[in-house]
This record gives C-alpha cells, structure tokens and sequence, in this order.
C-alpha cells in the first residue's frame, strides 16, 4: 500500500493526500484506520536524539512530539518522534505530505486530506488540538526556511 519514500520526493503535497485518502477509503470503520495510523508510526523517519529537546518539543500536544526541519537540496526534510503511538502515526502522516516539498509550497499547504479522512473528527479534543499544533509548527518551519 506504501509507495517506498524515495517516490514521495516526485510527487506533489496533493498527490500525496490523495494518495491518503484513497488508502484511507480501503477501511471499513476506524478501528482498522487507527490501526493502520499507528503502523505508519512505525515507519516514521525517526528525529535525531540531538533533537528530542525543548527546542524541538511542539507545544499543544498532549504527548510529547518532536519535530525537526532542514533543507535538503531545496526541499525541506522532516523528521519526527512522539512517545504515542497513535500522535506518532498522525506525525508520520504529516511528514509524508510534507517533506521533501519546497518551503513555499509548506508554509501554503491546504492539508484538505485531515477532513477528508476525517482523522479530527476522530481524535480527542486534545489530540485534535495537538494536530493543528503539528500543522502550525511544520507550517512555521516552511515559512523559516522559505526565508533563507
């Protein structure tokens, strides 16, 4: 179902989302999509240790999620790490839509597959608030870099 992440660098932000909705779509009820949110967790490019610091905490999450940034031939590179298994598949979702895209194209993302998934709909409402500071934060990294 998961196209190997070298793939990813060629596709657009929305390629990807629709890519998500459509495996998304393959579920019959969220138990089967949490599921398969936390097994993307596990192929989560994981953070640097040097990264799991207060600077690289996002703030707004319930559990801990660390998020890092850095250009990687014009295109930002993520990468990520939560102590939750299923916040660490909602990260590793996030990174896959957005990394290896340039910054405009981060900082402008409509991220349109969250709803469509209808991922907030089914989180609590402090992980559904963790999410949009997820958003926010990997949305501020693309405007930083944009910068550079």
């Amino acid at each position: 179902m998961l196209r190997a992440e070298t793939n990813y660098k060629k596709l657009s932000i929305n390629d990807i989302q629709n890519e998500i909705i459509e495996e998304f779509s393959l579920f019959g009820d969220w138990m089967e999509k949490y599921e398969y949110i936390i097994d993307l967790g596990k192929s989560l490019p994981l953070i640097d240790e040097q990264y799991k610091d207060e600077e690289h905490l996002i703030r707004g999450c319930q559990s801990q999620v660390w998020l890092h940034a850095e250009m990687d031939n014009g295109q930002v590179a993520f990468t990520a790490d939560s102590d939750a298994v299923i916040t660490k598949g909602i990260i590793a979702l996030l990174v896959r839509v957005l990394s290896h895209q340039k910054p405009e194209a981060v900082a402008g993302a409509d991220l349109y597959f969250i709803d469509r998934i209808g991922l907030k709909e089914h989180l609590s409402p402090t992980r559904s608030n963790g999410l949009l500071s997820m958003v926010k934060q990997m949305k501020l990294y693309g405007l930083a870099l944009q910068a550079k």
